[in-house]
């Protein structure tokens, strides 16, 4: 019995991250939502801009972990802390605070799965010889294809595209990079509306994201969709011509 027990505490403390990040992300589901919005950035945006001018440094470093948090535990508001971004720090400046700390976040749910379930499911695939084997298979062979593929197609969400890999047993230094750049088009949109967010506040408006679906901007992104893809279309049609 002592050892059944101390063989389940190191189980239990493994998918201890990944628990918390769960409950976190549903708690903050439904608790959250009315805080992490324009509105509040709104009603606060005076203060806001006083303490960047003020302690721009302690801002700065409060935004990135902040952002952070809403990413690593999956809370609602990504969105807006991008936006954020651009509106307290500009474009060139906010658009790295953003890729930086989503990207921190981003690692953070991987590192919480690769650590709890990741392992343990990645040595089943390994072990398996049917469809489980081959899709590991052949997620290795295509990985970084598959990353950059995650990241840059829209309607894949960014708490799976964190998660997924993890589970699968992707290389954590291609994740990681991956992750970093793949996120940059998406967050360069984002910032820019930040960046004029204090006029569309002084109309009496509300920022529309629906930008990211103007023909001008998803065409260049579904672009690096296809330049990404092009390897796995390469090796499939080098496949079927040598059978």
């Amino acid at each position: 019995m002592e050892n059944v027990n101390q063989g389940s505490k190191p189980s239990i403390l493994r998918h201890a991250p990944l628990a918390a990040i769960l409950v976190a992300a549903i708690v903050g589901y439904f608790t959250l939502g009315d805080y992490l919005s324009f509105d509040t950035l709104n009603e606060n945006r005076e203060q806001l801009l006083a303490f960047r001018d003020s302690h721009f440094a302690l801002m700065a470093l409060a935004f990135i972990a902040i952002y952070f948090t809403i990413v690593a535990f999956s809370l609602p508001g990504a969105a807006v802390a991008s936006v954020t971004g651009g509106f307290l720090f500009g474009f060139g400046l906010g658009a790295a605070f953003n890729v930086t700390a989503a990207t921190l976040g981003a690692i953070a749910i991987f590192l919480a799965a690769r650590w709890g379930l990741g392992k343990a499911l990645a040595a089943k695939m390994d072990a398996s010889e049917g469809s489980l084997k081959k899709i590991k298979d052949g997620l290795r062979e295509h990985e970084i294809s598959v990353l950059f593929l995650m990241r840059l197609v829209p309607v894949v969400p960014f708490f799976v595209a964190n998660l997924l890999p993890a589970l699968v047993g992707v290389r954590f230094i291609n994740f990681a990079w991956t992750t970093f750049v793949g996120i940059i088009p998406g967050a360069l949109v984002f910032t820019w509306i930040g960046v004029g967010l204090g006029e569309v506040f002084d109309r009496g408006e509300r920022p529309d994201l629906s930008l990211l679906w103007e023909p001008q901007v998803i065409g260049p992104i579904l672009g690096l969709c296809a330049l990404a893809a092009m390897p796995i279309v390469i090796k499939t049609i080098r496949g079927k011509k040598d059978i």
